[in-house]
């Protein structure tokens, strides 16, 4: 499955799916969950906190509401309640829940940001190394665009970077 690096607001993206970087809880509160919730409207953080809270690494899916896609899948790469920050386990567990949740909907299309990055304190380009493994790991049942968003023009070059390097030994 091939995969982009693109900068940008999430909000902003046409896509079937549009990734939420989650807390446990499902809470939406600032940066991606943020503008997710400013797009979609107040029922997607009301939508997400019902099913929560889940497991780190889990996922949950909610209605787009107004924003440009089907589902929201909200994926749980830090613990919400604590101190403790997203870990390399709980980016890879998340990001591979939610390629398969993806597949799983029948999606063909996907943004995803950098799962644990920012707020939850795990370093870029360690975190965007991540999740372009998973990517390029996993073998699709219907997604064939998929792209990895970075708000700032830092965190595009870090991603893009990274997939570069994750992809350069195939």
């Amino acid at each position: 499955m091939e995969f982009s690096v693109v900068q940008g607001d999430i909000a902003e993206q046409s896509a079937d799916v549009l990734v939420n970087a989650a807390g446990t809880s499902l809470r939406m509160g600032s940066g991606v969950a943020g503008s997710l919730r400013q797009g979609a409207g107040e029922a997607i953080d009301e939508a997400a906190v019902e099913q929560g809270p889940v497991e780190l690494g889990e996922v949950a899916v909610t209605d787009a509401y107004e924003l440009d896609a089907e589902w929201v899948i909200h994926a749980a790469a830090m613990p919400h309640y604590d101190d403790r920050q997203a870990t390399a386990e709980s980016i890879r567990d998340a990001t591979r829940n939610t390629l398969w949740k993806a597949d799983e909907l029948g999606a063909e299309s996907l943004v995803i940001p950098a799962l644990g990055c920012g707020v939850a304190g795990f370093d870029l380009a360690d975190g965007a190394r991540i999740i372009c493994e998973e990517i390029d790991a996993h073998e699709p049942d219907s997604l064939s665009d998929v792209r990895v968003i970075g708000y700032s023009g830092h965190e595009a070059r870090t991603s893009r970077r990274v997939a570069d390097e994750a992809t350069a030994n195939e």
